[in-house]
């Protein structure tokens, strides 16, 4: 990985606005980026999937897959949805199958394409780039009029404008903070708070006030920064790529040596206009190599291509390409990182449906009761239990709870019926007792629970204790 590079001195003092273009400064203080516009191919994608994306966080919590939300979290009731198959607290052990998943299919795209997550799909790219910038532009115009903007003083011109770019980047944010709402207490719930007094939900009111001021500070004033001083997946890139790795990349052996059109001396197709340093959303050069700060947006890729088309020069000086590529060598579609990646996240996903396929549909496990183990009465040695039941499903359930026969042990069931409502739980305490004399070690009983018509069924054990027989004899 190279770092990011400022231009020649002797470009900087031609053309002193470039230092506007990167985000530190030679003091070490931040240099507030602003790209320019630019269109192309790779925008019209990019715009497709980022609507896309934004319809389906926003549209999401609204969905109902048989009666209950698409995706509900609702870590208060311990109760989650994901498509019509519900899970309760003791499903969470799944969720690390599903985050390694993820994990691990970042790797496989990230060994193949590079940062073409954080190009298209990452949150923090489609809410900066396709809305917070497109909101800047509208209020302040292009990138020369906002760094003029920015540089002038304060008059009731920058002050309206300013006000009007805030105003609308906190509407937006707080939009974004009660769809998020929307994941963990449903969508129908987050609006009938909207439209109530904030005392009827406190928690959720304090939520949207700190998520909606996160969102406004990052969007409004953080920005790239999130990208490369706070997320670590950049800095993992230099461990996932390779010379195979299609990345955005300057070929240096069409560009160099670098010159403008009108020079006499033999120069290669860049024409170090830095058009593609203009419209880079983290202020990098890309001709300097592959960067940690570069999040493969192509914004330089339709820039350089634009340029060339102007001067009569083929397209692809800027493309997405592999080093190998670039150096005119054979590029590997499979390698044994892409292999082991991918490997991993196979036996993630297979992990994951075997698992899921396991899950009870119902918990039933017996504990003791607190105090002695067991006491004498009447000549028979008692046992104080606890039998816990949960019922994992989206419906009310009838339990029929039975202890299973078995030579000299009785039961003493307070309940032969335990109703629950989804996802309810309950404890019901109960006996098991022996004749005296007649324990031995090892010795176990046998519950039987089955809900009330359905086929659902499960079998407790646990183990009996008591006084040996030689203690019973003195």
């Amino acid at each position: 990985m190279t770092t990011t590079a400022r231009p020649p001195e002797t470009k900087a003092a031609r053309r002193p606005d470039l230092d506007s273009l990167y985000s530190i400064n030679a003091d070490g203080s931040r240099n507030k980026i602003h790209p320019a516009d630019v269109r192309g191919r790779f925008q019209r994608r990019k715009n497709l999937v980022w609507t896309v994306l934004f319809a389906i966080y926003v549209v999401l919590p609204w969905i109902r897959v048989n009666g209950h939300p698409a995706v509900l979290l609702d870590i208060v009731e311990r109760e989650f949805w994901l498509f019509g198959a519900s899970f309760n607290a003791q499903d969470f052990y799944l969720a690390f199958f599903l985050v390694a998943g993820v994990g691990f299919a970042l790797f496989v795209v990230s060994a193949l394409w590079g940062r073409v997550w954080c190009g298209y799909a990452c949150p923090h790219t489609v809410f900066l780039e396709g809305f917070y910038r497109r909101i800047e532009r509208l209020v302040e115009g292009n990138a020369v009029q906002r760094r003029r903007l920015q540089e002038m003083p304060w008059s009731a011109v920058k002050l309206r404008k300013r006000l009007t770019k805030w105003t609308l980047y906190l509407a937006f944010s707080a939009f974004l903070s009660h769809s998020f709402l929307s994941y963990f207490m449903g969508a129908e719930v987050v609006l009938a708070a909207v439209t109530g007094p904030p005392s009827d939900h406190p928690a959720a009111f304090t939520f949207v006030l700190v998520g909606t001021a996160l969102i406004y500070g990052n969007f409004a004033w953080f920005r790239e920064q999130m990208c490369i001083i706070i997320c670590p997946y950049g800095r993992m890139q230099s461990a996932l790529y390779d010379r195979d790795t299609i990345n955005v990349v300057y070929d240096h052996v069409r560009g160099e040596p670098r010159g403008k059109l009108t020079s006499t001396k033999p120069i290669g197709d860049c024409i170090d206009c830095y058009r593609c340093v203009q419209v880079c959303p983290t202020g990098i050069d890309i001709r300097n190599g592959t960067q940690m700060e570069c999040v493969g947006c192509a914004n330089c890729v339709d820039a350089c291509d634009d340029v060339m088309d102007r001067i009569g020069r083929p397209r692809g000086l800027i493309r997405y390409d592999s080093q190998n590529g670039v150096e005119g060598e054979p590029r590997r579609l499979l390698r044994p990182r892409v292999v082991a990646y991918a490997v991993l996240l196979l036996a993630g996903a297979l992990a994951f449906a075997f698992a899921a396929r396991q899950r009870a549909p119902f918990e039933a496990h017996v504990t003791r009761q607190q105090g002695d183990p067991w006491s004498v009465v009447d000549g028979r040695v008692r046992n104080p239990l606890l039998l816990h039941l949960v019922n994992k499903q989206p419906e009310a359930l009838v339990f029929e709870v039975s202890g299973e026969p078995a030579p000299g042990v009785g039961f003493l069931l307070p309940f032969a019926e335990v109703p629950l409502e989804p996802f309810a739980d309950r404890r019901i305490p109960f006996f098991v007792d022996h004749e005296l004399g007649t324990w031995r070690p090892g010795a176990t009983f046998g519950l039987s629970i089955r809900a009330r018509g359905t086929d659902l069924a499960r079998r407790v054990e646990a183990e009996i204790l008591g006084p040996r027989p030689e203690e019973t004899s003195r």
